[in-house]
């Protein structure tokens, strides 16, 4: 019989301490700053570690273009090793973090005795030199001067999250959406080209095949665009075509601030290409993002939106909106609840019957 000459006892990492902080910064100051010079924030501390953020307005390093923001964080104490794990956001003009333009690392070693190449550590912009970590393209100037300088100044946040190290192998979080969408970026490899309004994408047959069933039948079944290097396609523009197809590589969405001005207009759009291609999770997203954004004056076309593209939870929401009396008032008056009465009479039937449902239900004292 065999004899173990040692037991093993797998173990984890457990956070022994965090904290956060805030780097607000005078734009118009620091966008005089040279290439590789940074503003710091006060130095503040994570379980008995002193940290500190570095902001570099025109990148970090002078070879640098200056097109980017770098944000790093030090490491202070650099007489100790410590283990943590690092996430940097940009605050938006509401003062929320903006989940586009929030990174995290992955459980890094602070100590001036690693030689700066983490293998455990992923992503395209991350980088580090042993005791700092952080993002040298975190947020490009131009996004960040046009879309959330507030009162002249740019908030940046960070949290800090330190790790008890007991022995257990860090599992760095997915990255598979970085590496597709560097992938369709980089035009590595297309195998099919679509043509819209005059604009040309480049895309791989199989990741759209895989993502979408629509897709699959199109490129691989017995239609003609299944023999065909070059798709033409009508009733869709060039930016929601572009933005589906990152979708498609990456499972995610640009900022609601980087789709413009007309963002409400845009996840419209971009529900009906979901709807089109049978993309069941950007339909959803979309069908939240528009009611997050619902108000007077889009209310009515969100709720023809929803109706005509079987969005069943959205127009229950939108109808519930319109049973509030204020809201209703308003509403009314808008070119977009004309156009619902004319193209929806049985939405609006549906509405007048909540509305006396509503009404008619006794209140609780």
């Amino acid at each position: 019989m065999s004899k173990r000459s040692k037991t093993w006892t797998p173990t984890r990492t457990s956070m022994v301490g965090s904290a956060a902080l805030q780097l607000k910064v005078d734009y118009e100051q620091v966008k005089q700053l040279p290439t590789g010079t940074a503003v710091h924030s006060d130095v503040f501390s994570a379980a008995g570690h002193s940290w500190r953020i570095d902001c570099y307005p025109h990148g970090s390093d002078k070879d640098d273009t200056g097109e980017f923001f770098s944000i790093f964080v030090r490491h202070m104490s650099k007489t100790t090793r410590v283990k943590a794990i690092v996430e940097a956001f940009l605050m938006d003009r509401n003062g929320e973090p903006c989940k586009a333009f929030t990174r995290r690392s992955c459980v890094h070693d602070f100590s001036i005795n690693n030689d700066g190449d983490d293998k455990n550590c992923s992503g395209d912009d991350a980088d580090d030199d042993g005791d700092n970590w952080g993002w040298s393209k975190f947020v490009q100037g131009a996004t960040l001067e046009k879309y959330y300088v507030t009162e002249g100044h740019v908030t940046f946040g960070c949290t800090v999250m330190v790790l008890l190290d007991d022995g257990s192998i860090p599992v760095p979080p997915s990255d598979i959406g970085i590496h597709l969408g560097s992938v369709l970026d980089r035009n590595d490899g297309t195998d099919i080209s679509f043509i819209v309004e005059g604009e040309t994408f480049g895309a791989h047959r199989v990741v759209l095949a895989a993502r979408s069933p629509v897709f699959r039948a199109e490129l691989f079944g017995s239609m003609a665009e299944a023999t065909r290097t070059s798709i033409t396609l009508h009733d869709i523009t060039p930016k929601t075509f572009k933005v589906m197809l990152r979708f498609l590589y990456t499972d995610e969405l640009p900022a609601e601030i980087e789709l413009g001005d007309s963002s409400n207009e845009m996840f419209q759009n971009l529900l009906i290409a979901a709807d089109r291609y049978a993309l069941d999770r950007l339909k959803i997203i979309c069908a939240k993002k528009l009611w997050d954004n619902v108000s007077i004056d889009t209310v009515s076309t969100t709720l023809a939106c929803a109706e005509t593209y079987n969005c069943p939870q959205l127009k229950s929401n939108c109808i519930d909106f319109l049973l509030l009396e204020e809201n209703f008032k308003e509403a009314a008056l808008t070119e977009g609840f004309a156009l619902l009465v004319l193209k929806f009479p049985l939405i609006i039937a549906e509405l007048k019957n909540r509305v006396r449902t509503y009404h008619s239900t006794p209140s609780v004292p």
